[in-house]
């Protein structure tokens, strides 16, 4: 139970690391996505490797991977059985 919780504070640590903003002293706000090669973020990559250990089917990690964040919250909120 409590690896439970250190997964659920681990994957909000990610969350808000990746949807920072930052600015540059002149009111202006950019934000720096967290990229490993263009059109791959960091919510994809995390959906796909959680899709696949629970339920071990591509076409459900492909789809989980275009969902992305969505995917991950809710893996965290309705664990497998």
């Amino acid at each position: 139970m409590k690896y439970k919780h250190l997964s659920l504070v681990s994957s909000l640590m990610l969350l808000l690391s990746s949807c920072s903003v930052d600015t540059d002293g002149e009111g202006t706000f950019y934000s720096r996505p967290v990229y490993v090669f263009p059109g791959v973020g960091l919510g994809t990559i995390i959906a796909v490797v959680v899709s696949w250990s629970r339920n071990k089917s591509i076409l459900l990690a492909i789809l989980h991977g275009i969902l992305g964040w969505i995917y991950v919250i809710y893996a965290l909120i309705f664990p497998k059985k």
